[in-house]
């Protein structure tokens, strides 16, 4: 589409930032006002439009304002239906990628031991959710408290940091390394590293397939872009 406003900036309001272009605040497709709760990530919507199409006239795509999406999808999706989406992002916990381990090889095995198991170590530390771990894919049954506490540190982010789970979790395959990401325990480069480490580690014997990398290099931006949108959010 073509880019029609010269200046987007941002502005205080009662419920919280509003976003201008050209002085006319954004509107979300079902009509109501964009409003950002946290000022950074405010500020950070209007610099990538700000930064969409160049100048006015240009060329933009929705796929320039990845922020904005997301910050839609909360206020439009999330914001009522906060206990649904709390849970389709804590039921990760019952089968978290960190609590399933590789029979073989043995090199595999102790790489997962090494790299998974601190941060299974953490989420027991911070949360008391000691995690069970499992050999090979069959069902591991997770403590009922250890889940509930999960939950609730989940329930306890607010809408925005909820929008950025829901799209980092599902990515990583992993509550543990999406909580770890929130809390700035893990960068998104390290933490999108353990998510895919049994993929990584084939590749290091079998070289690399490219449609494999082309995947994973989209997961990696998707990754990168919903850690700044937490990070931006959780003020």
């Amino acid at each position: 589409m073509k880019r029609f406003w010269e200046t987007a900036s941002h502005v205080a309001t009662a419920s919280g930032f509003a976003i201008l272009l050209d002085n006319r605040p954004m509107r979300l497709p079902g009509g109501a006002s964009l409003t950002i709760a946290a000022a950074p990530l405010a500020i950070a919507i209007a610099a990538e439009w700000q930064a969409a199409g160049g100048a006015k006239g240009g060329e933009m795509s929705f796929a320039d304002t990845p922020l904005t999406r997301l910050a839609g999808t909360a206020q439009e999706r999330i914001a009522a239906h906060r206990e649904t989406n709390i849970d389709a992002i804590a039921v990760y916990a019952e089968t978290d990628l960190l609590c399933y381990h590789a029979h073989a090889p043995e090199p595999l095995v102790r790489r997962q031991a090494l790299e998974w198991q601190p941060w299974l170590d953490w989420v027991a530390l911070t949360y008391d959710a000691p995690l069970k771990v499992t050999s090979g894919i069959g069902h591991i049954t997770q403590n009922p408290q250890a889940l509930q506490a999960l939950r609730t540190a989940v329930a306890a982010e607010n809408t925005l940091v909820l929008a950025g789970l829901g799209v980092l979790v599902p990515l990583l395959g992993s509550l543990v390394l999406g909580l770890a990401v929130t809390e700035r325990q893990l960068d998104a480069d390290t933490a999108h590293r353990l998510g895919c480490l049994d993929e990584l580690f084939q590749e290091e014997f079998w070289g690399t397939d490219t449609e494999a990398l082309i995947r994973r290099q989209s997961v990696a931006a998707d990754v990168t872009m919903a850690a700044r949108f937490i990070a931006l959010s959780r003020t």
